[in-house]
C-alpha cells in the first residue's frame, strides 16, 4: 500500500473510532462523519485487494470486505437511529481485527515459502 493510501486508511479509521465514540453526544451528525469514514475505509480496502495467492490470505481478506459492509449496514443503524447499530459495529471490528492480525503473517509465511522454492 502506498504512503497516502495506508494514510488515509488510518486516518479513516481513526473516524470510524471516533463517530463511534461520539454518537451518544451528537446522533444527528455522526452518522454522517461515520458515513464519510466508512466509505473511505472501504474504497481503499477494495482497490487495495491481497497480493498474495493463497486461498487463507483471500479469505481473510473476504474478513476485512465483510467487515465493512457490517459497518455500512451499522451505519445505516445509526442513520435510523437503532442502537443495533453498537452490536452490528461490534462483530465487524471482530471481523477486522482477526484479518488485520492474521494477514500480514499469512503474506510472510507466503513469501518465504516461495523463496524457499
Amino acid at each position: 500500500m502506498s504512503k497516502a493510501k495506508d494514510t488515509v486508511f488510518r486516518i479513516s479509521g481513526v473516524i470510524i473510532l471516533l463517530a463511534a465514540a461520539g454518537y451518544f453526544l451528537m446522533p444527528t451528525i455522526v452518522p454522517w462523519i461515520m458515513a464519510v469514514g466508512v466509505v473511505t475505509f472501504t474504497v481503499i480496502t477494495i482497490i487495495t485487494p491481497y497480493p498474495g495467492k493463497s486461498i487463507r490470505g483471500k479469505r481473510l481478506y473476504n474478513f476485512q470486505l465483510l467487515s465493512c459492509i457490517l459497518m455500512g449496514f451499522s451505519t445505516y443503524l445509526m442513520f435510523r437511529q437503532r442502537n443495533e447499530w453498537a452490536l452490528v459495529m461490534l462483530i465487524a471490528m471482530v471481523f477486522l481485527l482477526y484479518s488485520a492480525l492474521t494477514l500480514p503473517k499469512e503474506f510472510e509465511k507466503e513469501k518465504r515459502e516461495e523463496q524457499q522454492k
